[in-house]
């Protein structure tokens, strides 16, 4: 049987490319995305006692990590809560990461930080194929919303890689 300890380092190891996905769309450098990393940790540590398996692991890491990536761009005081943590033990493995669409990767990213949370969030919800209904039930809305609300997310996307892309 595997201690509390090992079986959260295994989830959050298997699940790291979540977490390393949203620290990019919320924060554009590197200091901030590796604190937001680490707060996402501690924040998923801090509750996982508390994970039951009603849903699955990701679906419940996605929720724990988007409310504390908006909470840590809307927070004045940044803080590093975990100490004497190497983020570099959670890092993608080059093998892991495709390098051949580096730039439009890079100018999609820089666009989706200058959208607003909610549509981060939803952008993200969708590039992780989420369904409509899957999207509605993680942000609390009514599906019907929830896809207006990405329709239009992905409208302010589009026209923010068009114009980036052009000048």
């Amino acid at each position: 049987m595997d201690s509390p300890e090992k079986e959260f380092l295994d989830k959050i190891d298997k699940h790291k490319v979540i977490i390393f996905k949203i620290s990019k769309m919320y924060m554009d450098n590197r200091d901030d995305q590796n604190d937001l990393f680490q707060e996402i940790v501690y924040q998923v540590w801090k509750s996982f006692a508390s994970f039951e398996g009603k849903s699955e692991f990701s679906t419940w890491l996605y929720r724990i990590a988007l409310n504390t990536a908006i909470i840590f761009l809307k927070s004045e005081k940044r803080r590093n809560f975990i100490q004497n943590d190497d983020v570099s033990l959670y890092k993608i493995k080059e093998d892991e990461y495709n390098h051949d669409d580096e730039q439009n990767l890079k100018l999609m990213y820089e666009c989706i930080q200058k959208l607003n949370p909610i549509d981060k969030a939803l952008i993200f919800y969708y590039l992780e194929d989420f369904s409509g209904r899957e999207m509605a039930k993680q942000m609390g809305m009514s599906e019907g919303n929830a896809r207006v609300k990405l329709n239009r997310a992905k409208e302010k996307l589009k026209d923010l890689i068009k114009d980036k892309k052009y000048k």
